[in-house]
């Protein structure tokens, strides 16, 4: 029987507010002019389904909101996509999770966040058909969600991987003791995502060869990491590899630029494509998305995807991301 979604997101779903140009706080009760400002859904799970969703997938939505202005504007914003929103819970106790994003000139983006309906939202046992009811799993945010995190995501990742569920893994700025709750869910993890600094964080190691062998020592089929301006490092089990360079674009924002690259990985597995293609249309979803203010905003749909890998040209790498016969 043919699954009911292409691709079900599950993890961290927030609310941002995001403004630009961002220098400073402004001492005292002082007030600064920005040139831009904008709301967006975003989180390792929003970013990526919103993308999908755009890319024509057949997308739901799995996490948490409150019972609050930024809940109702969440699943408004969601919905607005053709994303499914029936597992979404309002989570009692809890406000929605939310970001205030001040926005640098170079894209950077240093955050205030509020934890929130995240960590408060879990699935049941009558849930799990509903849940696994689709051809990729991917789980955004692990170390955010308190209450899944205590051992849930594991069986979840596990029963998806026993019914055939394609599975992707991201984590949320982790940290060295984030590396227990990674480690347990990476058996259990076809396509494992970080970045490169968060790769770094869980290993304590710094080469991307042996960031990707250390997590794939640990279950992970085939580590993709995302190296920002350098583009991305990918390192498969049976130990092929490869590089590809990030676009050249003008940056406004980098908010949400790896979760974006998720969804657009899902797009290229969803749509037949090999593993490098496949990088290359994440690669082309993170890009664009660093082209507005905030997450998703440069991305319009699979087509225009399509023709910006095309026409846009590639940056020359700082280093060599991989040897000369990788």
């Amino acid at each position: 029987m043919t699954p009911r979604f292409d691709y079900t997101s599950m993890g961290f779903i927030t609310f941002d507010a995001l403004c630009r140009p961002v220098t400073q706080i402004p001492p005292g009760g002082d007030t600064y002019f920005v040139e831009d400002f904008a709301l967006a859904v975003s989180g390792a799970a929003g970013s990526a389904v919103i993308v999908a969703a755009k890319h024509g997938l057949k997308a739901r939505a799995v996490g948490g909101v409150g019972h609050d202005d930024m809940g109702d504007w969440v699943l408004m914003k969601l919905a607005s996509f053709g994303i499914d929103i029936g597992m979404m819970a309002r989570c009692e106790g809890f406000a929605t999770s939310s970001s205030i994003v001040t926005t640098r000139p170079d894209g950077a983006r240093p955050a205030l966040h509020k934890r929130g309906a995240t960590d408060g939202f879990y699935i049941a046992d009558d849930q799990i058909d509903d849940l696994l009811d689709t051809r990729i799993l991917h789980v955004g945010g692990v170390g955010l969600m308190n209450r899944m995190d205590q051992g849930r995501t594991e069986e979840i990742m596990a029963e998806a991987k026993r019914r055939g569920v394609i599975t992707t893994l991201d984590v949320f700025a982790s940290t060295p003791d984030d590396l227990p709750k990674v480690a347990r869910l990476l058996p259990h993890t076809d396509y494992f995502l970080p970045s490169e600094e968060e790769a770094r964080a869980l290993s304590g190691l710094t080469e991307n060869r042996d960031l990707a062998q250390f997590l794939i020592d640990r279950g992970a089929g085939c580590v993709i990491l995302t190296l920002g301006a350098d583009g991305a490092y990918c390192r498969s089990r049976d130990g092929s590899e490869f590089a590809t360079p990030a676009f050249a674009v003008e940056v406004k924002c980098t908010c949400g630029c790896g979760d974006c690259f998720n969804g657009g990985f899902a797009t290229g597995l969803i749509k037949g494509m090999d593993l490098r293609d496949a990088v290359q249309v994440a690669q082309a979803s993170s890009a664009q998305n660093a082209t507005g203010l905030g997450s998703q905003a440069g991305v319009r749909d699979f087509a225009a995807t399509m023709q910006f890998i095309a026409s846009t040209p590639v940056r020359t790498p700082t280093h060599r991301l991989v040897s000369a016969t990788g």
